[in-house]
């Protein structure tokens, strides 16, 4: 994407990173700092309000560099994806940690002790980035989190190999806009996830997507993995006719047939797919 993309562009008119110095225009420049998700998920939000628009979210373990705290937010951007927004400074820290392990399930409790009848009140999705202090029996104790079973991480440099498999592994999941956890996410961020799961970097939006993934096909050569694009919509093939999808129609993460897709999202008026790409 463009430089001067917004969403990409850690600069407002009054401020931005020093790195952007003579590049856009700004009335200062200062440098960012690091900062790391210390919660579950926190959302990265359009405005310094909890009431303004999730754009995306951080996971457990994911650095922010930050570059202003105003009003209990941080403006920065995501390192994962380099996407720029305002998260709640209560959901970062300013001790980053080395992460050493990925959890590699769809989701892990985190307990107080290495006893799955503990108290677990830590919640880890798939993708969070951990750093494992100790081990005992079945159990890996995570910085900042509690006991994890060993069985649900992965090594920073072992991955899944498909990523509609791991697409699959979210069926049912709740849609939320903004979101990439388990329990809500949206259309791009469903694909960011199962990429990431693979080993593979992902921008967050679907246009992004769409711009960098992949290379362009003929609709009637679809199989699984490939990617179908409409305008602010984003799904993968399970084979060649069915497309799963985080979808606002259902509310949730779905495989339906391609057929029916189309001809309800031309019947809303978001048109014909945009493009058939494949990774």
């Amino acid at each position: 994407m463009s430089a001067a993309d917004p969403r990409l562009t850690l600069a407002r008119g009054d401020l931005a990173e020093q790195a952007l110095e003579g590049i856009v225009r700004a009335a200062a420049y200062h440098p960012t700092r690091p900062m790391q998700c210390a919660v579950p998920a926190a959302p990265l939000r359009k405005a310094p309000d909890p009431a303004a628009e999730q754009q995306d979210q951080l996971v457990f373990g994911e650095a922010f560099e930050v570059l202003e705290v105003e009003g209990g937010f941080a403006f920065g951007r995501a390192r994962r994806d380099g996407y720029v927004g305002w998260v709640p400074t209560e959901a970062l820290t300013a001790e980053v940690l080395a992460p050493t392990h990925r959890v590699s399930a769809i989701r892990t409790y985190a307990f107080a002790e290495p006893d799955m009848k503990a108290a677990s009140p830590v919640a880890l999705t798939l993708n969070s980035l951990v750093t494992v202090e100790a081990c005992e029996g079945r159990f890996v104790r995570v910085a900042r989190a509690g006991w994890v079973p060993e069985a649900h991480l992965a090594a920073l440099d072992e991955f899944d190999r498909e990523p509609v498999a791991v697409a699959e592994r979210f069926v049912g999941a709740p849609y939320q806009w903004g979101g990439r956890e388990s329990v809500g996410l949206d259309c791009s961020g469903l694909v960011q996830q199962a990429l990431y799961a693979c080993g593979r970097g992902c921008a967050r939006d679907a246009d992004q997507q769409e711009a960098e993934l992949g290379e362009p096909i003929a609709p009637e050569t679809l199989r699984r993995g490939d990617l179908v694009f409409w305008d602010g919509h984003v799904g993968l093939m399970t084979d060649g006719e069915r497309l799963i999808h985080a979808t606002g129609w259902h509310m949730a993460v779905v495989v339906e047939p391609l057929a029916d897709v189309v001809a309800r999202m031309h019947e809303a008026g978001a048109g014909a797919p945009t493009a058939y790409r494949r990774l």
